[in-house]
């Protein structure tokens, strides 16, 4: 009967590489329901930055009205960046924007800060 002793271990082995696996990924799900909502964000401002710089000069907007309305579109999108993180610099219609923000994620085991730094301009052909 050594044969049925062997089994049921490796049974019970089975069963704790399962519930090892199902652990890791829960905490991967976990992790990207965290994580990939900030990645989207700024990927959406980082868009609404690009086409605020395309149509600021058609737009006559001053450098102060672009910070401002970025800063709008921001807190709208849930973007955690501040008025003074968005950098405008105006010189004969070229507008470039740059915003550096970080967002710390906090996983109750491991607290993670994301850099982002998104930026635009509106080079002309």
């Amino acid at each position: 009967m050594p044969y049925k002793h062997s089994r049921n271990a490796q049974a019970g082995s089975s069963n704790l590489k399962t519930l090892i696996w199902l652990a890791v990924f829960v905490a991967f799900i976990y992790g990207c329901v965290q994580v990939v909502p900030l990645y989207f964000a700024d990927y959406e401002f980082q868009d609404t930055m690009q086409t605020t710089a395309r149509f600021a000069t058609v737009n006559h907007q001053s450098s102060d009205q672009i910070r401002q309305s970025l800063f709008q579109e921001a807190e709208k999108q849930e973007v955690p960046v501040k008025l003074q993180d968005i950098k405008v610099t105006n010189q004969n219609g070229r507008i470039d924007i740059v915003a550096d923000y970080s967002v710390t994620v906090d996983f109750h085991v491991y607290q993670w800060t994301l850099n982002f730094h998104p930026s635009a301009s509106n080079n002309s052909l």
